[in-house]
């Protein structure tokens, strides 16, 4: 007797609704970061001071010198720029932010302050012992200080003035290394100051409120996020900010859609007094982004003036008549830590479902191959009718189970392609959702359909072999586990 459409329908919904609830019941608590209280100083911030953004004369004669640093398993890269003028100068180092890269995206500011009267060294980021999965910020840290190490060893440099600058990452990188005493100062650009975990959750929120993205997509990211096991999202960078006893000059823009600069600027504030240092200047810096520059473009009016005015005036401005000053700062939602998924959730049993899903789906060929092999079974001369039928439908689902994954990948892809490009386009967002919602209604209903072939043919009188066994519990059982993990994040979520 073979199944109706009707019949088939009915139970792919009610399957459906036992996914969501499921998925309900299995999944991590709900990631909805609270809007943000802001303190009254941060909505009545005096404008910087004038003297700060004076403009600098860059017109000094520089010469460049390209030098290989050992550092711990490798040898680094460092470019050194420096004012040909007579005697000491302060002089700085470039810390970078996260990824790979090299020296040179520093090179346009590197050469202005060079020319400023700054010598500047910028060098290539390690590739041995920091990916995206490990991340050792007190490694990082010792390759800046090996770097600072060389610039105060120059006879045209002032070991009293010379410092570390960090950017993005290199906010959890610098104070690490500024704890050893070495540098005379301490710059931070974009420092995050919370968790890296923290600070993802809340550039991911902001990118995804600003593309309308719908609220399970926040749902299966941040479930993706919370079973992570990478020990450097944790990382609390409060005790080496507690330990920086030199000056300090932090910098943020007001539209940097990358850190939670109000919440890092409270962190910031509040460990440099527990330590005892109230030698900071905190400066935010209108419509600057990330990179402390206007849309992408080119560098923010105040950034360069206001960061070589600081460094060639210490001592003098380590202590300002204003500690926080600028535009004023807008954050629209706190920088939550996103739940730790349950034991189920985690990344291992992840990839230990897929892999047991892949093999099932790769069991199917090789059994096939092994049937036809094995023609002269006369078992198998009773299949011609049915036998074929189901393996049709076996491979549909295998194919649209594949293709389910290489949606999800492709979305969240997007997603952070368009976080850190900081650009992108919302009907993108809606229409890779929908895809990926549409292939998991469409894993399920074949599923069904091939589930109920299956039993129309059993109570016909087949007689499945064993290898058609195999292929049925593979494909059935591979499709089901990714049925299963879709339900966990959100993909059958009611409303739909």
């Amino acid at each position: 007797m073979n199944v109706g459409r009707g019949t088939i329908g009915m139970i792919a919904g009610i399957l459906m609704l036992i996914l969501a609830t499921l998925g309900y019941l299995l999944s991590p608590p709900t990631f909805d970061p609270a809007p943000l209280a802001a303190s009254e100083s941060f909505h009545s911030l005096p404008p910087q001071p004038a003297n700060e953004t004076r403009p600098v004369a860059a017109t000094a004669p520089i010469n460049t010198r390209t030098v290989m640093v050992p550092a711990r398993d490798e040898t680094l890269k460092a470019v050194i720029r420096y004012p040909l003028t007579s005697g000491r100068h302060p002089a700085m180092v470039f810390v970078q932010g996260s990824g790979s890269g090299n020296g040179s995206e520093f090179d346009q500011q590197a050469e202005w302050l060079a020319r400023a009267g700054i010598v500047t060294l910028a060098y290539d980021k390690r590739t041995v012992g920091y990916s995206f999965p490990h991340r050792d910020f007190s490694l990082l840290a010792d390759d800046a200080l090996r770097m600072l190490r060389v610039l105060r060893q120059r006879p045209d440099v002032d070991p009293a003035r010379a410092g570390l600058w960090g950017v993005s990452e290199g906010g959890w990188v610098v104070p690490i290394a500024a704890g050893t005493g070495e540098a005379a100062f301490v710059v931070l650009v974009s420092s995050p100051n919370v968790s890296p975990m923290r600070q993802v959750a809340w550039a991911l929120n902001e990118q995804l409120l600003r593309l309308h993205a719908p609220p399970g997509v926040r749902d299966l990211l941040t479930r993706a996020m919370g079973g992570v096991g990478f020990e450097f999202l944790r990382h609390d960078g409060v005790p080496a900010l507690r330990g920086i006893r030199q000056p300090v000059l932090a910098l943020y823009g007001t539209d940097d859609p990358s850190i939670p600069f109000v919440e890092s600027t409270d962190t910031l504030v509040n460990a440099l007094r527990d330590g005892g240092n109230a030698d900071y200047t905190i400066r935010f810096l209108a419509r600057a982004d990330h990179a402390m520059r206007i849309g992408g473009g080119p560098y923010a009016p105040a950034y360069l003036p206001t960061l070589a005015n600081w460094i060639r005036d210490l001592p003098g401005t380590a202590e300002p008549a204003v500690a926080l000053a600028g535009a004023t700062p807008v954050q629209r939602f706190e920088a939550s830590d996103v739940p730790s998924a349950p034991w189920y959730g985690h990344t291992t049993i992840l990839w230990l479902t897929l892999c047991l899903a892949a093999v099932g789906y790769v069991a199917a060929p090789v059994t096939e191959m092994v049937v036809r092999l094995r023609a002269r079974d006369p078992r198998l001369q009773t299949d011609l009718e049915r036998w074929p039928a189901i393996r049709r439908r076996l491979r549909r689902m295998a194919w649209v189970g594949l293709g389910e994954l290489a949606a999800v990948i492709a979305f969240i892809t997007l997603i952070v392609l368009f976080s850190v490009n900081q650009a992108g386009a919302w009907p993108a967002v809606q229409a890779g959702w929908l895809v990926v919602r549409l292939l998991a209604v469409v894993m399920l209903v074949q599923e069904v359909t091939a589930a109920a072939a299956v039993m129309t043919a059993l109570r016909a009188g087949w007689e499945p072999t064993l290898w058609q066994r195999c292929v049925l519990a593979g494909v059935l059982g591979g499709t089901a586990l990714l049925l299963v993990t879709a339900a966990y994040f959100g993909l059958f979520a009611i409303p739909w």
